[in-house]
């Protein structure tokens, strides 16, 4: 798993971080997905799952800190179990990344992406927590574990993580603290990460690791802007914005997984 990067490569990989995390600024998701999925496109898909851990960590120390030091203690409490769960599920997906073909990692990831906007625009309706009682079970302490866990593994192999955006936002959070939890939750499930995939050898060599590391720059700039349009872009423009890439993405991902690009 190697990355020889030219000056257009580069040039192109700062764009699409830059983007990613203004895409995450505005919508309070998005990075990884948009990220991971664009560079996807061009690179090895263990190469740009692992190029994203530094940027993705980065980007999440930077919207954690809209939390207030009551509201951390808070989710932290709440939320342990599935941060826990997710640590430990992460690192077995991260043991499986290199042993994954390439080919059909393209078209899975073009088939998550495309999956979540067919959630998200209610063409595959999501399962909905109508009572009191539901919304109780699925934020006890067991279910958190398991919902972690299984995610962490898909986290861990692709850097696809909706499935605990997904999950977080039943628990109907104002968009602020959703944005804080879900980047609190990433922020202790990437900084593993980072010493994680040292050890398993993701990071070929140093170049690797320190061109991975500079990518953080452009993409919490993009995080700076895109929190500064957040309260001007309505919610509308967001999905939109948001749903549109994803849709770009996971077609030309499907397409180039199964030969035809």
């Amino acid at each position: 798993m190697t990355l020889a990067l030219s000056t257009e490569l580069a040039a192109a990989v700062v764009l699409v971080v830059a983007v990613a995390g203004a895409v995450n600024g505005v919508a309070g998701f998005g990075f990884a997905v948009v990220g991971t999925m664009a560079l996807a496109t061009t690179l090895d898909p263990a190469v740009a799952v692992a190029f994203m851990i530094a940027p993705m960590f980065a980007v999440n120390v930077a919207l954690v800190g809209e939390l207030t030091r009551e509201e951390l203690r808070t989710c932290g409490r709440r939320f342990a179990p599935l941060l826990v769960a997710a640590l430990v599920g992460t690192v077995v997906g991260m043991a499986l990344l290199d042993r994954l073909p390439e080919a059909p990692v393209r078209v899975l990831l073009g088939l998550v992406s495309l999956g979540f906007v067919a959630t998200a625009q209610r063409v595959v309706p999501l399962p909905t927590l109508p009572s009191a009682g539901d919304r109780g079970l699925a934020g006890s302490p067991p279910v958190m574990a398991a919902v972690g866990a299984v995610s962490g593994v898909l986290f861990g192999a692709t850097n696809v993580g909706v499935q605990l955006v997904a999950y977080v936002r039943s628990f109907d959070l104002s968009h602020g603290l959703f944005v804080g939890v879900v980047a609190l939750v990433f922020v202790g499930i990437n900084g593993l990460r980072v010493g994680a995939a040292a050890a398993l050898g993701l990071y070929p060599d140093a170049g690797f690791a320190l061109a991975s590391a500079a990518a953080a720059v452009p993409a919490v700039a993009g995080v700076a802007v895109g929190k500064r349009l957040r309260d001007r872009v309505s919610e509308r423009l967001r999905r939109g914005v948001v749903l549109g890439l994803l849709t770009v993405i996971g077609a030309r991902l499907v397409l180039g997984g199964a030969g035809v690009l």
